[in-house]
């Protein structure tokens, strides 16, 4: 029998997610997380999904090589190491791939060094995915590794929404442009919304709110991307936890002759401080939520604005799309916030959207539509599952050469 199991890496600065799945029935195996890699007080939490057994390990790890090491050897104690030979590849989620890299790639020599030439416009993210794949090329260099990117699926907008209204030369010498992210979330979603129909994604129109600390809007027709809400960087677009989102870049400038304040301090505002966090203090829906509750008006009015955001993005992309068949809803708040998919599409009945109350309130980990059966236009909640679509594409493009 041919390998079918993958083990899916994402590798943050100080941390290594990871999960073991058998992609004969897409079942996962195993998972875990290391966390603050390069400290006193690391800690691995692993879990084999085979049984539900559970263990964690509290102490040093002095960086990703030793984080992938332990991983290693709690897959081992569960009969599912590295070294098993029903493993066929490992996937490793990448955050940008620019233009250059629209499809999961094996990864060599050539596509280590495009990542690092991204480095620039991925500052935070593409050094620690590649110190990822060169921690587990080092430990399994026959194994093949396919990087699987944020930004691909994005990469079928046309120029007129991918690009930014600026000096064409400045702006490709430069590589500012519009490229997206969570693009493996809206892929999972939009082809998840499409399976909820009944239909195949060729046929199909649906506008994805990935809704969650990051957030992000997609316009995708046919099951291909024709824009989205994220930029150069994630911070463009929708209300986010600390995000700003969309913002008059003369804002920037604003702050920095009358205000005082560097660039670095700037970008920590816009991406640390902002978002609902910069307006009531708090970037959890949940909280925000119980505050309202209580009666709270600086966190109704965090609540208004993140709504306000989100209502522009779903009318802007129905005209981008001109025939809307579904409204996903998906991630942390987009999956569990009730009060926000309602506020989002009330008093949008004349665009064919609503929302059954009592459809809306139940929760539920599979894909469901929350819209009543008269509504001209689907609106669904359908969980994400970035793991599962970043192995899957690793399957798909391995399986081939098996």
């Amino acid at each position: 029998m041919s390998p079918s199991r993958v083990l899916v890496l994402n590798s943050g600065s100080s941390s290594l997610k990871y999960q073991l799945l058998d992609m004969r029935d897409s079942s996962r195996l195993a998972a875990g997380l290391v966390e603050r890699i390069g400290e006193q007080t690391s800690r691995l939490r692993h879990t084999a999904l085979t049984n539900g057994d559970t263990r964690e390990q509290n102490g040093p790890i002095a960086d990703h090589q030793a984080a992938l090491k332990a991983v290693a050897e709690e897959l081992s104690r569960d009969g599912m190491g590295l070294d098993s030979p029903e493993l066929a590849a490992i996937g490793h989620r990448v955050v940008h791939g620019g233009l250059f890299f629209t499809e999961p790639t094996v990864v060599d020599d050539s596509v280590l060094t495009e990542i690092e030439r991204l480095i620039p416009v991925a500052p935070l993210h593409n050094p620690a995915n590649l110190t990822g794949i060169r921690t587990a090329m080092a430990l399994r260099p026959d194994l093949p590794q396919v990087a699987v990117f944020d930004t691909a699926f994005h990469t079928t907008m046309p120029e007129s929404a991918a690009r930014y209204a600026i000096d064409t030369k400045i702006a490709d010498r430069h590589r500012v442009r519009r490229y997206g992210f969570h693009g493996t979330s809206h892929a999972y979603v939009s082809r998840a919304t499409a399976q909820l129909l009944g239909k195949a994604p060729e046929e199909v129109n649906v506008i994805v709110l990935h809704l969650g600390n990051g957030a992000s809007a997609s316009a995708v027709r046919g099951g291909r991307c024709v824009d989205t809400s994220m930029g150069l960087t994630p911070l463009e677009g929708l209300v986010m936890g600390t995000r700003s989102g969309d913002l008059d870049p003369a804002v920037i400038f604003h702050l920095e002759r009358v205000g005082g304040m560097s660039m670095d301090e700037i970008d920590t505002l816009l991406n640390k401080r902002s978002g609902l966090f910069g307006l009531c203090g708090d970037n959890d829906m949940r909280e925000i939520q119980r505050r309202i509750d209580e009666g709270d008006q600086e966190a109704q009015l965090a609540f208004d604005i993140y709504i306000h955001r989100l209502k522009k993005y779903i009318g802007a992309y129905y005209a981008v799309l001109g025939r809307v068949d579904a409204v996903a809803f998906t991630a942390g708040v987009g999956e569990n916030a009730a009060a926000v998919r309602r506020a989002a599409v009330a008093g949008l009945a004349e665009l064919g959207l609503a929302v059954d109350d009592e459809r809306n309130a139940v929760r539920g980990d599979a894909p469901r539509l929350i819209s009543p059966d008269s509504a001209r236009v689907a609106v669904a909640v359908v969980p994400t599952d970035e793991e599962l679509e970043i192995a899957r594409q690793t399957f798909d493009l391995v399986g081939m050469d098996m």
